[in-house]
């Protein structure tokens, strides 16, 4: 069963920054575009950012200018960049893989376990 893992949650202070990874067993991450996804307690996944097979960048709001997502081919990984973190970004952030980063969240498979996301003020 393949599967996505994400890593590099904590808690963190207000003002702080965070590198979440999401990684793959072999080389399911080249074939497909890479969504990351937050959830709140409660409420359903949001979608924050996604990147294309290529390595393509897009973001879902440009308010959300505070998160950068990147891909590095060499070690499968997509990375997503966190800054200037407030206490109402603390949620579990999870990656998952679809045909397009334009596919429905519906469509996104592979769901890791997630990593929580704690920022204190």
């Amino acid at each position: 069963q393949v599967q996505l893992a994400e890593s590099g949650g904590g808690l963190v202070q207000s003002g702080g920054s965070l590198r979440l990874s999401c990684t793959a067993s072999g080389r399911l991450l080249d074939y497909y575009a890479i969504g990351w996804f937050r959830q709140f307690p409660g409420t359903d996944r949001e979608k924050i950012s996604c990147i294309t097979n290529n390595g393509t960048p897009q973001n879902v709001d440009p308010a959300k200018g505070r998160f950068t997502i990147s891909r590095d081919f060499a070690s499968h990984t997509v990375y997503l960049q966190i800054d200037r973190l407030e206490p109402e970004d603390t949620a579990i952030y999870s990656c998952a893989a679809a045909p397009s980063c334009d596919s429905p969240t519906v469509m996104f498979d592979y769901w890791g376990q997630g990593t929580q996301v704690t920022v204190s003020s």
